[in-house]
């Protein structure tokens, strides 16, 4: 059986290009200082200005390489691959670099939530251009909502970064070696290559759960196309029916794999107390009182969620106190 990273002899080289305009205020830079603080992504910037990262193809689970830059309004991206790129590939990779970036959403409306709420006014220029940065694809955003179940997000992080040191295929994209997470395949044989023993970092259950988690995208039960284009509560029921992903998983899944721009995260332990330091309360707001503020987001809900949870990262960082937030 071929090893995980070999890709056949050939070395990954440039297969192709392709240009996004961005619709609406989109920085790269704001996107990549996000990814540098946000521990799933492990990601460490080699040059400033450029985004490069490997990830496997929805569909086809082909592993690429993607290098990005930022003209204006418009993101270059040059693709890299060990094998020739077919047409229908290319588009998907775009069309996945855009769900990534959250450059699929028409964002021309964004700044005007400001003028209505001088709170969201404030974040938007404290983070400009800043659009939530997803997964590279639902499947990955899954693994992640597993791995880390119960552990610390430092542990977590650095288990997955592990499975796709060990297990995941390599791209050289300008000089630099970046490893993709492993494909559905790959995962799905988790169980058999570590038979009675373990995936350092991960529990008995964890690794049935990532199993059965990578034959579902390899037979593509669902990709994240489909899962936006769904009402969101029959979304989040058909990720909910996976094994060991919750109703939390489920709501991050749909976020930040799929992509939904227009969605508050309720129950998620964080939005009450970022809410609170950001809108001066005295006490953390409950459900329904977050539920009728995020209305004045729409149809940007997810969007204003990331700039709040920002914020929140950013104060207490710098030692302020916060009501309801963990320490």
């Amino acid at each position: 059986m071929a090893d995980a990273h070999d890709t056949g002899g050939a070395r990954p080289v440039a297969r192709g290009s392709f240009t996004i305009t961005a619709r609406g205020p989109f920085s790269l830079e704001s996107s990549i200082r996000f990814l540098e603080g946000f521990a799933p992504a492990a990601y460490e910037a080699e040059s400033p200005g450029t985004l490069d990262f490997a990830f496997a193809l929805e569909g086809s689970w082909q592993t690429v390489g993607v290098s990005l830059e930022q003209h204006g309004p418009e993101v270059r991206g040059h693709l890299y691959s060990a094998r020739p790129l077919k047409r229908p590939e290319l588009s998907a990779a775009r069309a996945q670099v855009e769900r990534i970036l959250s450059l699929d959403v028409d964002g021309s409306a964004f700044s005007a939530l400001g003028e209505h709420d001088r709170v969201v006014a404030r974040l938007q220029e404290r983070y400009p251009g800043l659009r939530p940065v997803c997964f590279w694809s639902w499947y990955e955003a899954a693994a992640w909502a597993v791995i880390g179940q119960r552990v610390r997000m430092e542990q977590a992080a650095a288990t997955k970064a592990r499975l796709a040191a060990e297990l995941g295929e390599t791209v050289v994209i300008n000089g630099v070696e970046h490893h993709a997470f492993p494909a559905p395949a790959v995962l799905a044989g988790l169980g058999h290559r570590v038979g009675s023993g373990r995936f350092r970092g991960l529990t008995g259950p964890k690794i049935d759960w990532l199993s059965a988690l990578g034959e579902a995208a390899r037979r593509n039960v669902v990709d994240s196309a489909r899962l936006r284009a769904m009402p969101r509560e029959q979304a989040l029921e058909t990720l909910r029916a996976m094994p060991g992903i919750g109703p939390f998983s489920a709501e991050l899944i749909l976020l930040r794999g799929a992509g939904d721009p227009d969605h508050a995260p309720l129950h998620e332990g964080r939005l009450g107390p970022a809410v609170a330091l950001a809108y001066g309360l005295d006490a953390v707001p409950d459900a329904a009182e977050l539920a009728a503020l995020s209305e004045g987001w729409a149809p940007y809900r997810t969007w204003v969620t990331l700039l709040l949870r920002a914020n929140l990262a950013a104060e207490q960082a710098a030692g302020a106190g916060v009501p309801g937030a963990a320490s």
